[in-house]
């Protein structure tokens, strides 16, 4: 796969991710229950991508996982006990534990653009959130912080995978937060609409995104693929204002322009200096 496909992977990703904000308005079922539908259905979908499977149970692959259930389960948690803004906002510091953990644990060196693109990125969310943010819910934004913790932490650990198989952790990680969440299922009573509403969640906004990531993360550094994944905050309440009509505010459609700018002008710059390096590479 080229440095560019991983680009345009990593964004569709980042697209399909976003539709779990509308997705999630239809279905009424528990959130935990929902996390263990959701997951095992992902992982119905990621298994046959798998081939032959390698599983190493090294801790890149079985720390992407566990990172990668803790994610999702955190961040429920987070929006149990703080405003959705927090929690989305919050989650969002994982570019900046993507950049200093990146540097010590995976070697990558994180270029001045890349802190331009970071700081551009936090300003735009505060703009696109700032309305909704408040100083109200400490354990609630705890959980956001470690959500997004845990988050940079799997994008880190499945850099570090990159000359090996990445989709196996992915697998792993909706395996576990199925095991997770399957069991609040019973008390659940699933209608019809919540069925379809969870299949939709498993197939399009977590598992064939999931597929694209294991992918791109082999041609991006964790940086690159967590700045592209900032589209993600940015798209899902835009789905809303389509098919429900929710307004944005002035503010607000500023934070998302100013988020989506950075995102594409780092994405261009790093396939510009890609070329570059590939066309100066000696031939044999």
């Amino acid at each position: 796969m080229s440095h560019r496909k991983a680009i345009y992977f990593q964004a569709l990703a980042a697209v399909m991710f976003s539709t779990g904000g509308l997705l999630i308005k239809i279905v009424s079922v528990e959130p935990l229950a929902l996390i263990g539908v959701r997951s095992a259905i992902a992982a119905l979908v990621i298994g046959p991508f798998m081939g032959r499977p390698r599983f190493l149970w090294s801790l890149p692959q079985l720390g992407g996982a566990i990172a990668l259930a803790g994610a999702q389960v955190f961040f429920i948690f987070a929006n149990r006990e703080t405003t959705a803004a927090n929690a989305i906002f919050i989650q969002y510091t994982a570019p900046v534990f993507v950049a200093f953990f990146g540097i010590l644990y995976l070697r990558e060196p994180v270029r001045k653009l890349d802190w331009l693109s970071l700081a551009a990125i936090g300003a735009g969310l505060l703009f696109f959130y700032g309305d909704g943010l408040t100083t109200h819910g400490a354990t609630g934004n705890l959980y956001a912080l470690l959500a997004g913790i845990s988050f940079a932490w799997f994008l880190l650990f499945m850099r570090k995978q990159k000359d090996a198989s990445t989709i196996e952790t992915v697998f792993l990680g909706n395996i576990f937060a199925a095991l997770l969440g399957l069991p609040f299922l019973r008390e659940a009573a699933p209608n019809a609409v919540d069925w379809f509403g969870m299949l939709a969640l498993g197939i399009f906004q977590i598992g064939l995104p999931f597929i694209l990531v294991a992918g791109a993360i082999k041609r991006l550094t964790a940086v690159e693929a967590v700045l592209i994944q900032a589209l993600e905050p940015i798209l899902s309440p835009i789905w809303v204002v389509l098919f429900i009509g929710e307004t944005p505010t002035p503010l607000a459609l500023l934070g998302g322009a100013i988020v989506v700018g950075a995102v594409t002008l780092r994405s261009i710059q790093s396939a510009r200096t890609h070329r570059m390096q590939h066309a100066t590479q000696p031939t044999t």
